[in-house]
């Protein structure tokens, strides 16, 4: 509800500055989250730290450090004080906790197996609550779950689902829905008298079901009530049953009774109904609503389930958690405490790779990141969000090695949406338009909610210069998720395009407000104040974003250029080297330290250089246009003529094509130069 002041309050009462955290590592994880939010940095790294601290395994703690930039090193977090932490853990668990819920449930598969008259104090409770509709054998199941609502509230609303229920009249005269294998316990439990439920209840209870099914308002009856699953049995016998009459009970397949909530709830069940009356132990009726041919067949056979097997089967479970509880104190906290040992170790060593090359990869040292990655077993590193790290690893440096990674991810996690708006940005560059449109209506299709899908549909506009419906895509992903910084950028990079440098402006000002260290907005601002010629402002930005990716060939160039706008051509050249050192594959440094060796006279050097990069970019309009000015500069006439021939021979725009023509017409005047090529 981003009430983040009343959620610290919650956590932290101002008046109770020494309370405890409560809920231990969530809760100093949630807390954590809400100072990075307001722009509290020490406090929530303090409080991320504190919920490692408390439990290593949380690994979303250590991931917001990584991207606060105030992580340590992993193995501060996942070394063996962390295996001691959990080691102790589970033994303080596994010797009061867990010995007290293994007798519990010993008892509790008692009650589960037999209906007895010492009903546990969850049944009592229940069927006080339920005492309503324990009247007699007419009552029917509640349908709203409390036992003090008339039924015909809960049959006022029937029209709103899909599934239609039997009429109040049709539901008369019939005990609570069962399952199909019931285990009685004859010897504990009560029955209804054979006068108060005649078979002519039944048979009435038939022809009412069969009228109600040619009417064509029950859309499908299955042959169970519920499926056979025994895991989906165990989690519904947490509750007690709901009784038609408090000497009648309704029995599921593993002996468990279940309230009206669960055979109806708020929204009554399709599946077929069986109602059974039990007898000293012996089920003597049972109804069968057939889907296909919609007969009514009475079966005594399909519950015939003597009680033997309920007796069996419930010693059986008792004794097994009887041997749980025993293992626990005696034998099998030794071997038990092996085991976690073990685990422990196991999962630690992973997450100090994951941490590590996580770190790594928040500091922008993508090459050590990726060799970290690298040494994470085949079956996790083949797993889509490894693989989607790795593809944004590659985005800074690699678009081609980016989209082989991220397209892996994509097969290996087709429906996961982490890291999908960089692929989109990865096909952008590379000018996939049919990859990026294909991606985009994926994304969408998959989820239309999430801010990633709309990234990937505005790159997929933007390719195609349509940079206003561009732009509405992308302030669709900020509205999703305004704590989304990319999209903030995407929206600033869209306005630029638009030449609107205000509003640009300010959605680079909101990526940052997000996330400081998103260098994509501080780059952005640096372009900004480049193309407006403030060239101090450009500088101030560029180096905050060096100082976040000090790896980026592509911000050191503009820092670069920047520079030299400040007639810093010294330190520009510097800057130009690292730059082409950071990534030999990017002409823009090249050229730029090309332009400033021009401008320091030194043309020899300068053309070393743009023969180097022809070789790089052969079809580059302005590396043939710099050589043209610099052979004009030499006053070698014939040669600045050829190469400007060459420039025009490869269809420049229409202002690149003016200027070129305008440096001809100006060739044989002394030490003339056109700023504007």
């Amino acid at each position: 509800m981003n009430l983040l002041n009343e959620a610290e309050a919650t956590l932290c009462p101002a008046n109770e500055p020494s309370a405890e955290v409560p809920n231990g590592s969530a809760g100093h994880y949630l807390l954590g989250l809400i100072y990075r939010y307001t722009d509290r940095k020490k406090n929530a790294v303090h409080h991320f730290k504190m919920a490692l601290s408390m439990d290593p395994l949380m690994w979303a703690a250590y991931e917001e450090l990584c991207i606060l930039g105030s992580a340590e090193e992993a193995v501060a977090f996942f070394g063996e004080a962390a295996a001691l932490c959990i080691q102790k853990q589970y033994l303080n668990f596994s010797t009061s906790p867990k010995l007290h819920s293994s007798t519990e449930d010993c008892n509790l598969v008692d009650t589960r197996h037999c209906v007895s008259e010492d009903a546990s104090p969850r049944q009592s409770k229940l069927m006080q609550g339920l005492k309503d509709i324990s009247g007699n054998h007419h009552g029917a199941p509640v349908l709203g779950g409390t036992s003090g609502q008339p039924i015909n509230s809960g049959l006022s609303n029937i029209s709103f689902y899909n599934t239609p229920a039997p009429t109040m009249t049709q539901l008369s005269g019939v005990a609570p829905p069962l399952c199909r294998n019931v285990q009685p316990n004859g010897s504990n439990m009560s029955t209804q008298s054979a006068e108060n439920s005649p078979r002519s209840t039944v048979n009435s209870t038939i022809q009412a079901r069969r009228k109600f099914v040619d009417e064509g308002k029950l859309r499908k009856i299955s042959g169970r009530l519920f499926s056979d699953s025994p895991r989906r049995s165990s989690r519904l016998s947490g509750d007690a049953s709901v009784n038609a009459n408090p000497n009648t009970t309704a029995v599921s397949g593993n002996g468990t009774n279940y309230s009206s909530k669960h055979l109806g709830g708020s929204k009554p069940s399709s599946r077929a109904f069986r109602s059974v009356t039990v007898r000293k132990g012996q089920p003597w009726a049972n109804e069968n609503i057939d889907e296909g041919n919609h007969n009514d067949i009475l079966d005594d056979s399909l519950l015939n389930i003597t009680s033997t097997t309920s007796t069996s089967s419930s010693t059986m479970e008792a004794k097994s958690y009887e041997q749980e509880a025993a293992n626990i104190p005696v034998g099998g906290q030794v071997l038990s405490s092996s085991k976690v040992i073990t685990g422990a170790s196991e999962i630690l060593t992973l997450l100090r790779v994951l941490g590590e090359a996580f770190r790594l990869a928040c500091l922008y040292r993508c090459q050590d990141a990726l060799e970290t990655y690298q040494k994470l077993p085949h079956k996790h590193y083949n797993t889509g969000w490894v693989l989607s790290q790795v593809g944004k690893m590659y985005y800074e440096f690699d678009y081609l090695e980016a989209d082989r990674a991220f397209g892996l991810a994509r097969q290996m996690t087709p429906y996961n949406l982490e890291g999908m708006d960089v692929y989109s940005t990865v096909l952008y560059h590379l000018k996939e338009d049919m990859k990026l449109s294909y991606l985009a209506q994926e994304l969408i299709q998959t989820d239309r909610l999430a801010p990633q899908s709309w990234c990937a549909m505005g790159n997929c506009y933007s390719l195609q210069k349509d940079h206003e419906t561009a732009l509405k895509n992308f302030q669709r992903a900020v509205q999703l998720n305004p704590r989304f910084a990319y999209a903030h950028t995407l929206c600033g990079h869209e306005y630029v395009a638009l030449e609107d440098f205000e509003n640009g402006i300010k959605c680079y000002q909101s990526a940052l407000r997000v996330d400081e260290r998103h260098y994509n907005a501080w780059y952005g601002l640096g372009m900004v104040y480049l193309r407006q010629e403030k060239f101090e402002f450009s500088e101030h930005h560029f180096q905050m974003a060096f100082q976040i990716n000090p790896q980026s060939s592509v911000i050191l160039s503009y820092l670069g250029t920047a520079l030299h706008a400040l007639k810093r051509s010294e330190e520009a050249l510097v800057v130009m080297e690292k730059a082409i050192l950071a990534d030999k594959k990017n002409p823009v440094p090249m050229y730029q330290k090309a332009n400033i060796l021009m401008s320091l006279e030194k043309f020899d050097e300068a053309l070393e250089v743009l023969e180097e990069l022809k070789e790089y970019a052969p079809r580059e309009i302005s590396v043939y246009a710099l050589m043209g000015r610099i052979y004009k500069r030499r006053n070698m006439h014939e040669r600045a003529m050829l190469h400007y021939g060459i420039a025009l021979d490869l269809k420049p725009s229409a202002t690149d094509a003016a200027a070129i023509k305008a440096a001809i017409e100006k060739l044989h005047v002394p030490d003339e130069m056109d700023d504007n090529l």
